[in-house]
């Protein structure tokens, strides 16, 4: 028969950043909480450093003062790690352009779209609009010109522009670019 072993080989929760980013969302200072929860505010700095953990009774009058659920302390974080190389293309209709995108597929909230640009590539013939609030073009290398039906403007490295994505607007880059697109929110469904 094995030994079973002593300590826990799943990673400690560390729900200390998690209960000060809390805190200061909603505006309160170690004191002000400590107080209301009847802790001293020794004992809540190293809570929310976790170097220590609290009893039950501690996290729950912490987590009344806060009016936040405790299992939220506990929830897993959401990350969604997309490598460059596993980014799927995408084929928005540019000329002389390839997209990839680099957010994940099922988020409807919003879409990041990276389009790398050859020389004279544009985004077709005609002004065009996609169904989304928020389009947002930041030019990562080159130079672009979007123009819309009454202005027009450049951008350069670094350079950003926002605009309501139903308004008609196209892009051309004459020595090539790389792009990258925001859209909130996700212009279609990538499922």
């Amino acid at each position: 028969m094995r030994p079973l072993p002593v300590e826990s080989t799943s990673p400690r929760s560390a729900i200390g950043a998690r209960l000060r980013a809390l805190r200061q969302s909603r505006q309160m200072t170690i004191e002000q909480v400590a107080e209301s929860a009847g802790i001293t505010k020794s004992f809540l700095s190293r809570v929310e450093r976790d170097m220590t953990s609290p009893s039950v009774t501690s996290l729950v009058a912490i987590c009344d003062v806060l009016d936040a659920a405790i299992g939220d302390l506990f929830a897993t974080s959401d990350a969604q790690l997309i490598r460059a190389e596993d980014a799927p293309r995408i084929d928005l209709s540019g000329i002389d352009t390839r997209e990839r995108l680099v957010s994940p597929r099922r988020n409807s909230r919003f879409q990041v779209i990276r389009s790398s640009v050859d020389p004279g590539g544009n985004g077709g013939e005609d002004l065009y609009t996609i169904n989304a609030d928020i389009e947002l073009m930041h030019v990562i290398s080159g130079s672009v010109i979007v123009w819309f039906s009454d202005q027009s403007h450049r951008l350069e490295v670094g350079d950003s522009i926002t605009f309501d994505g139903r308004e008609p607007h196209q892009w051309r880059s004459e020595e090539g670019a790389e792009l990258l697109w925001v859209i909130i929110p996700a212009a279609w469904d990538e499922t």
